[in-house]
């Protein structure tokens, strides 16, 4: 059952109205109440009710701490340690999960009945129409069958052969024995035959006489049936069946030994020793084999085709997995049908009214169809892929669940214009499509002025969470606490761009838009800001090297060599048996995922289609405006860096004569009195959000602040400035610039 919270949202102290719902999908949450509110209200998820009392504090007697959430690690003689660990890992558990898990009980429940109720449904519809026409038209048939095989059985015909053998060999004592044996089972053959004739015809008189209707009807039906079973012919059945039978056998170890020898992994004098017996896994089975002495999992990944040829099956039937214990052992596991054709099914974000973008969300399932979960705090991404493979809506998919955080801001641009992200742009802080110039509007020019915006955010995230005192930031780092106040303004961040390839290759920009993007794949997500890129060409000239290099995750679908698999998930790839070349064309949105997290798999990435998506940013939209989270092209402002080209002659024009330092919040006041359509906004901001506005405006033009130092009212008051010759040294470059363009 669905539970609903209200919450109030992130830095509004005096509170709000419930503005949103949250549905716990399936990333739990938090519904502690919020220990700021005078009436117990509700905090944000991942907050908790209280900190812990101090101990030494005279307010806290009385009070204890609870039992501790995890139990202590138990502690093992040092001398079997290592071999009682072994077997805590080796024991299997007595029941399977779908036994002891509520959750998954429900859903074995749920199947069971919806696929029982499917099966008696399809039967049920064709017993009138289908089945009982077919009954009355075999039932003679098997009426004549039964009466012949009756009648071979009471006159032995089953001996004919042997007593026309003996004729035939002029064997007359054997025929003679033979024909009184036969004489002996006719006989009584018959006799038994007779009194069941007398039998069967004395019930069937007596319930014909004596029976009511029903019972007569029953007896009536189920002798024709029995009739049409026995006279339906083999090639039609008589019952259709409700579902596919999809080919699955039974693997034996003679099975497994055979594709073992004919793929040169074993030989007579050396084979394979199965550790633990053959058994079903789920849709599939498991098989876990020690190699010969000599033969390692790398020679097993080599010899995959070989494998599955031996074992009778398709190649993306067979999945290997390494034993840590031993290099030799080998784990197989061979679906009884190919796992990556099967739809992953919908996106479970249609059924979230909002996600927690610091914890992992679910990206799809893998092989098997355990749920993958993804995450992009801390790394960038790189998807690649030939054209209609699901690269964008895979995606895409992450920056959905981006969307339903209303404090994630989002950078999205689409290279190739496509309809797959036109949508966003009721959430996103920065939106552009394409490389041409429409209406006045430049994507790419657009696109350069938000990493130019980005870039400045980065390195005045990394001073500022320097200056941070130790009880909001300990370490120096990120925290949600953080990223979700807005009088900070760190959110976390995703950048998105598909199709990178064609901002790259941009005739004037390309260069700039690389170098820039290096650095934030490179620098950026240690303090909340991610990128997601996306190309059909990953080379060296669309997608230089030096850009793929900086992606610490990356997710290959189908491509067309392995060496352009090699490209997209790293060198070497290859030899650790990821190669997405071997994908077919039916597993679309199907990939090799590798660097998210500490093992390489593949996953089928759920399908969210264009109305999906519309519904999952529709919801988000009207979550990020309860929030108070809608900025930048969502609500129509206009970027910093887009002053660029006149906020230097604006500068200049608002400093006095003689001023050689001026406070920046001072010098945002004068600029919001000189234009207050563009600098009117930072002037409402509190002083320092003020000068931090202008500081991020100049920094992409390499004018940094200083401290300042004034006398006001007998005290040495100390803040943030700019010099006047930073700005005439920028204005001077920038004119040179220009007159040699």
């Amino acid at each position: 059952m669905t539970e609903t919270t209200t919450f109030t949202p992130a830095g509004d102290p005096e509170g709000t109205e419930p503005t949103a719902d949250i549905v716990p999908f399936p990333l739990k949450k938090t519904t502690d109440p919020d220990p700021t509110a005078p009436g117990g209200g509700v905090v944000k998820p991942g907050e908790w009710e209280a900190e812990l009392p101090d101990t030494d504090d005279p307010e806290a007697d009385g009070l204890s701490e609870g039992a501790p959430v995890d139990p202590p690690r138990e502690v093992y003689p040092p001398s079997v340690a290592e071999w009682m660990e072994a077997k805590d890992k080796a024991r299997l558990p007595v029941l399977p999960d779908w036994v002891k898990l509520p959750d998954q009980r429900t859903a074995v429940r749920k199947w069971a009945i919806r696929h029982y109720s499917a099966v008696v449904g399809y039967h049920a519809v064709r017993l009138p129409l289908v089945y009982t026409p077919k009954i009355c038209a075999y039932s003679p048939r098997g009426a004549w069958r039964w009466s012949t095989a009756i009648g071979r059985w009471v006159f032995d015909a089953e001996g004919k052969g042997l007593r026309l053998a003996s004729v035939a060999n002029e064997d007359a004592a054997e025929y003679l024995k033979l024909s009184r044996q036969r004489n002996d089972r006719v006989r009584l053959r018959g006799i038994v035959a007779t009194i069941a004739g007398f039998l069967g015809l004395a019930a069937a008189l007596t319930l014909y006489v004596m029976a009511p209707s029903w019972l007569l009807m029953l007896a009536v039906a189920a002798l024709t049936t029995t009739l049409g079973v026995v006279g339906a012919p083999a090639d039609r059945p008589l019952i259709d069946m409700a579902k596919v039978t999809f080919r699955k056998r039974k693997l034996s170890s003679d099975i497994v030994i055979r594709a073992h020898e004919v793929s040169g992994l074993t030989s007579k004098d050396q084979t394979i020793a199965f550790p633990r017996p053959i058994g079903r896994d789920g849709d599939g089975w498991r098989v876990i084999v020690d190699l010969p002495y000599g033969k390692s999992f790398k020679d097993a990944l080599s010899a995959h085709s070989k494998l599955a040829s031996g074992m009778d099956i398709a190649a993306t039937q067979l999945f290997l997995d390494k034993d840590e214990t031993s290099e030799r052992r080998v784990s197989y596991w061979i679906a009884d049908r190919d796992p990556l054709a099967v739809p992953s099914g919908r996106s479970p974000l249609l059924g979230a009214t909002r996600v927690d973008f610091w914890k992992p969300f679910p990206w799809g399932v893998d092989e098997r169809g355990n749920p993958v979960m993804a995450t992009m705090l801390w790394l960038s991404l790189l998807v690649g892929a030939v054209p209609r493979q699901g690269k964008t809506f895979s995606a895409r998919t992450i920056a959905l669940a981006a969307a339903l955080d209303p404090h994630v801001r989002l950078y999205v641009f689409d290279g190739k214009a496509s309809p797959d992200w036109r949508k966003f742009a009721l959430v996103a802080h920065r939106i552009g499509f394409g490389i041409v110039p429409k209406n006045g509007f430049d994507p790419v020019q657009h696109l350069l002025t938000s990493l130019r915006e980005l870039k400045a955010d980065v390195e005045d995230r990394y001073h500022r969470l320097s200056e941070l005192p130790l009880h909001v930031c300990p370490e120096g780092k990120l925290t949600p606490e953080i990223s979700r106040d807005k009088k900070l303004n760190m959110p976390l961040t995703l950048f998105v761009v598909d199709e990178v390839q064609e901002y790259l290759t941009h005739p004037e920009h390309g260069k700039e838009i690389l170098s820039l993007m290096v650095y934030l794949a490179r620098v950026a997500p240690a303090v909340g800001v991610s990128v997601m890129t996306a190309t059909q060409k990953p080379d060296d000239k669309a997608c230089p090297s030096e850009l793929r290099d900086q992606h610490q995750a990356r997710l290959a679908l189908r491509v067309g060599a392995y060496q352009v698999s090699d490209t997209i998930l790293g060198a070497g790839s290859y030899s650790e048996g990821l190669d997405a070349s071997k994908l077919l064309k039916s597993h679309k949105g199907v990939g090799l995922l590798k660097g998210m997290s500490d093992d390489s798999g593949i996953v089928r990435t759920y399908l969210a289609d264009g109305r999906d998506a519309d519904r999952i940013l529709t919801r988000a939209a009207a979550l990020r405006e309860a929030e108070g989270t809608l900025s930048g092209d969502a609500v129509g402002e206009v970027p910093a860096p887009e002053t660029s080209a006149t906020i230097l002659d604006d500068v200049a024009a608002v400093l006095g004569k003689g001023e050689a330092k001026v406070w920046s919040e001072t010098v945002v006041d004068r600029l919001a009195d000189l234009r207050p359509e563009v600098y009117g906004p930072w002037a409402q901001l509190e002083a320092k959000p003020k000068a931090e506005a202008l500081t991020a405006a100049l920094k992409p033009l390499g004018i940094g602040t200083v401290q300042i130092s004034r006398r006001i009212d007998g005290e040495q008051v100390n803040k943030r400035g700019i010099k006047r010759d930073d700005i005439a040294t920028a204005i001077t470059q920038r004119n040179q610039k220009r007159d040699a363009g």
